[in-house]
């Protein structure tokens, strides 16, 4: 797997100052994609175990919140193979810290049963993430006073609930605008 990007204070993407890392390869291709670039699997950086201790590292400070992956695309089956064996040394260092993560597949759709995303480590992947942003950016319905998303139709899942309930769980904290 490849990077394009680590942001080592991010205040937009997700709730607290957290750090993020932007994957590359997004077979989605979003009209208006604020990140096109990384759209191409071999675009940025490879994601080595140096990289891994490097966030493991900025993800130190108590003022840090947690982790976000953004893309790109997280979720696209060979990004979530790359993904996984990080996600566990995350966890088990910094078990209080949140881990987010942005994709423009569907949850209830896209990501479960036999969703067009979902491999052999989805499930053990989604059990690691604390809040999944859903769905695809649409240009037209754009809407940039939204909380932590770009478009009307992105969701905010809490995914734990929703793995505990069986059923699709929004955080309804992140449901109002900023304006």
């Amino acid at each position: 797997m490849n990077y394009g990007e680590i942001k080592k204070t991010d205040i937009a993407n997700g709730e607290g100052v957290r750090v993020s890392l932007f994957v590359s390869g997004c077979t989605h291709h979003c009209k208006g994609c604020f990140n096109s670039e990384t759209w191409d699997f071999g675009f940025g950086k490879e994601f080595t175990h140096e990289t891994e201790n490097e966030l493991l590292e900025l993800l130190k400070p108590a003022y840090i919140a947690g982790l976000s992956l953004l893309g790109g695309e997280p979720m696209e089956p060979e990004n979530q193979r790359a993904l996984l064996p990080f996600l566990r040394r995350v966890k088990e260092i910094y078990p209080g810290k949140t881990i987010w993560c942005y994709t423009g597949y569907l949850f209830d759709r896209d990501l479960q049963g036999e969703g067009r995303a979902v491999c052999e480590v989805t499930e053990e992947l989604l059990s690691y993430l604390d809040i999944l942003v859903d769905g695809e950016f649409v240009q037209a319905k754009k809407n940039i006073s939204l909380r932590f998303r770009g478009s009307e139709n992105q969701r905010i899942i809490d995914v734990k609930k929703s793995l505990e309930e069986g059923k699709t769980v929004q955080a309804i904290d992140f449901s109002e605008s900023v304006l």
